[in-house]
């Protein structure tokens, strides 16, 4: 049995598989890799300024003849968890110098090296406001429509804004939703498919399991392809997520072990040496609630007196610490994200491989399952 469904039509694709736009991993490489393989390459451009973003877009273009995709953030994701004057609590600004002690402390006690900055002196924080602000979204959503993206898939918030000029280019549109709520609200602007990521799932997710979600989202959205996500980390996964109703699997924890991808070695191996306990829920890095593999970063702001920021603001806690971490070669305080599908990973190699072993696992599963009809 072929591993197809409409999904491929929709995309221009051989394989209704997508790669998830993971930020620090999905980089021009990998995701020209997945798409030369036949699948969707989706870059993980969030944290990507706009003139970056730019040379992303045109770099995977000099890698690839095939449609791929952009992945970022949105505005009002953002200011949701940033909104928290005037209602009893307090301003996170007014919080951030005890945060940032916090992490020097830490990083003392770890032996860590404060990042050298471009200036030649040591950062003293993660970051700025402005990474996270509406220009800088706004700017970003800019070069993806001068660019003409293939595809765009909104990882946070609603693409509703810009929804005519991407129309207008050709681009084709998705989003990532954990809730059935959610999934009602985008399908409403006309998106052509919906990523729905349940809990299992790496980064950012769901308080609702991969096995529930889906179905419950492909039953509210009607006609929209829905993408199942979370914990699918081989071909037996896509098969079950299309059981449920979802015409593909958007995959991310499964490459992020491959040659391709833009995480560093020591963080490639912790992937092939955990297991599916490895990972937790923690707002220690970004400040949302996300799925990590567990580390001494993680576990101390579990057992800390204060609680993290929400973003944008832990980020400009957790960021000099995971870049002397990630420095140092420091799989035990930077060890990354993953979703719990981390235990299949075996070993790195080529995305190509990995793609592969997917499509064939799925058809396997797919044609066994129709022996039981």
């Amino acid at each position: 049995m072929k591993l197809h469904s409409p999904l491929c039509d929709l995309f221009g694709i051989e394989y209704p598989i997508v790669l998830a736009g993971m930020g620090g991993a999905s980089t021009p490489e990998l995701a020209a890799a997945v798409s030369n393989a036949g699948g969707l390459g989706v870059l993980g451009a969030a944290a990507c300024q706009p003139e970056q973003l730019r040379e992303w877009i045109q770099r995977t273009r000099a890698l690839t003849d095939k449609p791929f995709g952009v992945d970022t953030l949105l505005p009002a994701s953002v200011r949701r968890t940033a909104q928290t004057q005037g209602d009893g609590r307090a301003d996170p600004a007014d919080q951030l110098a005890d945060h940032l002690k916090f992490a020097r402390e830490f990083m003392d006690q770890e032996d860590l090296q404060m990042p050298i900055n471009r200036g030649g002196g040591q950062s003293t924080s993660g970051g700025n406001l402005q990474v996270f602000s509406k220009e800088f979204f706004d700017a970003q959503m800019q070069v993806i429509i001068e660019e003409r993206v293939p595809v765009y898939a909104a990882g946070l918030g609603n693409p509703g804004p810009w929804m005519a000029e991407l129309r207008y280019n050709g681009t084709r549109v998705m989003a990532v939703v954990g809730a059935v709520r959610h999934a009602i609200q985008v399908a409403a602007i006309g998106l052509d498919a919906i990523v729905a990521q349940g809990h299992d799932a790496g980064g950012h997710n769901s308080p609702v399991g991969a096995m529930a979600l889906i179905p419950q989202v492909v039953d509210a959205v009607g006609n929209i392809p829905v993408l199942g996500a979370g914990g699918i980390g081989d071909g037996r996964g896509v098969a079950a997520a299309m059981m449920l109703g979802a015409a593909g699997g958007w995959i991310g924890t499964a490459f992020l072990a491959a040659e391709e991808s833009g995480i560093a070695q020591h963080q490639k191996q912790a992937l092939v040496e955990g297991t599916e306990e490895g990972t937790v829920i923690s707002r220690s890095v970004t400040g949302k609630p996300a799925r990590i593999i567990r580390s001494k970063w993680t576990d101390a702001w579990e057992h800390a007196d204060i609680q993290p920021l929400p973003m944008p603001y832990q980020g400009m806690v957790s960021g000099p610490v995971m870049a002397a971490a990630g420095a140092a070669h420091r799989a035990d305080i930077n060890p990354g994200f993953a979703g719990q599908g981390m235990g299949l990973i075996k070993s790195i190699r080529p995305a190509a491989d990995i793609l592969r072993e997917i499509v064939e696992t799925a058809e396997a599963s797919l044609s066994r399952a129709t022996y039981f009809v």
